[in-house]
């Protein structure tokens, strides 16, 4: 007999438009639309690229809990956002994903001005169980009824800011529920049906009940007898439970580790879970694999984190054509070639090997690279321990990173003027990622502590000086910027040289108007000049090299010289123009006429798109530095580059 072929499955997913449509799902057609999510994602992932492993992993989870809890009244919270794509796609935008992190598209993270879904916004992580514990607190302040759900990742939980809100939250015994997505298996052995029935017995109401009697009647016994049941209890439930006991002692009702990837193990608990009128917060520890459903992404987890455009089929990655290596891969080789002549150069990360360049330093001296985990306060306080032995150390982390850490770079390495090198990536606008990975405030914050250096090299190879000139700042903290993406194609040399600190360069020049430029906006200030030139003005060009200390020689001579200075760098305001005004003013320059301009990142965030559309929307480009230049002369004209 020949069977018929099986008709095809009509899609789930064209029916969800907002999480209410699945909540009457049976199990069989949550496992159909989790697959049509998935298939989603990766589509749009590979048109747009962005982050696609943690999503992968979390899609049944994301399934469950919204099947389960009633959204957006309970409050969904997920950490690091780039978790949160089947989110995205079960709450009204899966007609949008290939807008994901385009300009005027969704944003690659939670927002809470994108919809009702994201309660709160997330780029970086470790934030979602202490913002989650205060919209607990205020529920239950203004006497309302609802489930707060956080959702971290394992490795957002090395972070101190997860401990100290579960701290908080145990002390607060407000209803809360946190879940750990245990996406490598770092915490937990592989679970299976005991596991699942353990963790559904413990989350049931009857268990508690049970739990609630047991506890009434130990208050009736003597106290050396109460505290003995107690024990029990706990010793009872460490053995069934595995890893709680951690969790436990900071207040939480743990349950788990439970297979996230399983509906029938999921949905129990959850339930149970939402059901319950115990006030105690509660811990699930769920176990997922990254890039679950993909064979490539699951085969390299690290790889398929973050991708660019890939081909959906073989999975293969776009690669971009580079004209020029990147400005992190050429630390990197600066780094390694100045640590081949110095044994005491360390280097340290806060869980970025690859994204920082140091995966290659690890490789090659293991024991003088050290990973810290998402903990960058513990990173830049470990760097500081390391300067007090008589090391060198090279603390590398993307400058929206860096703000975690601000206390201790004043508090531990400034206030003490310890020699700790911060290799900051990520400088300036990064494209894509928007405008919570922008590093536009290190200049800022750095800039108004004593005695430190800070360079901002203009191309590859003056990073390359740079490395090699904080290697010899024995006395004081340094720190030198750089950002994403390729260089300008400069020719490198195999070792940087020591530059004379604060000292500037003229590259170009000329006279009545004055560019100084800090970092590698430098190629646009050459542009600049050079349409200058076509509108009968020959500007001098500099290369300041160094926020702090200026060259203050170079600075007055540029101001007595020329009617107009224009001051350019990618950092906020607060930065390296206003500290050029502030010695300007200080010094008397300014009485004479000089007309200074400063031009700077906006005082506003930029919105994720291109690099090259943010920064002509900003006029950090060779045209808005051209406009700025006549309208200070007073020759106002519309200039278009070619």
């Amino acid at each position: 007999m020949t069977r018929s072929p099986s008709k095809p499955k009509a899609s789930l997913l064209d029916r969800v438009t907002t999480p209410a449509d699945i909540r009457g799902f049976s199990i069989e057609e949550l496992e159909q639309l989790t697959h049509e999510v998935r298939q989603a994602m990766i589509q749009s992932v590979s048109f747009t690229g962005g982050h696609l492993g943690a999503g992968l992993g979390v899609a049944e989870l994301t399934v469950a809990l919204h099947h389960v809890f009633d959204t957006p009244r309970d409050k969904l919270i997920w950490d690091v956002g780039h978790q949160a794509y089947p989110h995205k796609i079960l709450t009204g935008r899966k007609d949008r994903m290939t807008t994901m992190r385009q300009g005027a598209g969704l944003s690659g993270f939670t927002r809470r001005s994108e919809s009702e879904y994201d309660p709160f916004g997330a780029g970086h992580s470790s934030t979602s169980i202490s913002a989650s514990l205060g919209m607990a607190a205020g529920r239950d302040l203004k006497g309302d009824n609802f489930n707060v759900i956080a959702v971290i990742g394992d490795g957002a939980m090395s972070a101190g800011q997860a401990y100290e809100a579960m701290n908080n939250a145990g002390a607060l015994g407000s209803r809360l529920v946190v879940i750990l997505n245990d996406n490598d298996m770092s915490i937990a052995p592989p679970v299976g049906a005991m596991s699942a029935y353990l963790s559904r017995l413990l989350s049931s109401p009857s268990y508690h009940s049970i739990r609630h009697l047991a506890k009434d009647l130990a208050h009736l016994l003597p106290p050396p007898l109460e505290r003995a049941v107690g024990r029990v209890e706990e010793y009872a439930r460490g053995m069934v439970s595995g890893g709680g006991t951690l969790f436990e002692e900071m207040g939480f009702y743990y349950v788990g580790p439970i297979d996230g990837h399983n509906f029938e193990h999921l949905l129990p608990v959850l339930k149970n879970v939402r059901d319950s009128e115990d006030t105690k917060p509660v811990l699930i520890h769920v176990v997922t694999k990254k890039g679950r459903g993909y064979p490539p992404a699951e085969a390299a987890a690290d790889k398929y984190h973050g991708v660019g455009k890939f081909d959906v089929l073989t999975g293969q990655l776009d690669k971009p054509k580079a004209n020029a290596p990147s400005y992190t891969s050429v630390f990197s080789k600066a780094l390694l070639a100045e640590a081949e002549h110095d044994d005491r150069i360390v280097a340290i990360t806060a869980a970025m090997p690859a994204g920082t360049g140091l995966d290659k330093f690890g490789d090659r001296f293991p024991a003088r690279c050290f990973d810290v985990g998402i903990a960058e306060q513990h990173a830049v306080t470990f760097s500081a321990g390391l300067a007090c032995e008589g090391f060198k150390p090279f603390c590398a982390i993307y400058s929206s990173f860096l703000q975690r850490a601000y206390d201790q770079v004043q508090h531990d390495v400034s206030l003490q003027r310890l020699p700790v090198r911060f290799a900051i990536d990520r400088a300036g606008l990064v494209g894509a990622d928007g405008a919570t990975h922008a590093g536009a405030y290190d200049m800022a914050f750095l800039g108004c502590l004593p005695e430190i250096v800070i360079m901002c090299p203009s191309d590859e190879a003056e990073l390359m000086h740079a490395v090699a000139t904080a290697v010899t700042i024995d006395d004081r903290p340094s720190a030198f910027r750089y950002p994403r993406g390729e260089g300008v194609g400069v020719e490198l040399p195999e070792r940087g040289t020591v530059m004379p600190i604060g000292k500037g360069r003229i590259i170009r020049e000329g006279s009545r108007v004055a560019i100084l430029s800090l970092g590698t906006r430098l190629s646009e200030c050459l542009k600049a000049a050079d349409e200058l030139a076509n509108h009968g003005v020959n500007p001098t060009v500099a290369d300041a090299r160094f926020m702090k200390p200026l060259d203050e020689d170079m600075i007055l001579r540029l101001a007595r010289e020329h009617d107009v200075l224009l001051t350019v760098e990618e950092g906020s305001v607060g930065g390296f123009g206003s500290h050029v005004l502030h010695f300007l003013a200080s010094k008397g320059a300014l009485d004479g006429g000089l007309r200074v301009r400063p031009i700077a990142l906006p005082d506003y965030y930029v919105e994720h798109d291109t690099p090259n559309i943010q920064y002509e929307k900003i006029g950090l480009n060779a045209s808005g530095i051209v406009g700025k230049a006549l309208e200070a002369l007073g020759e106002k004209r519309k200039v278009a580059l070619a």
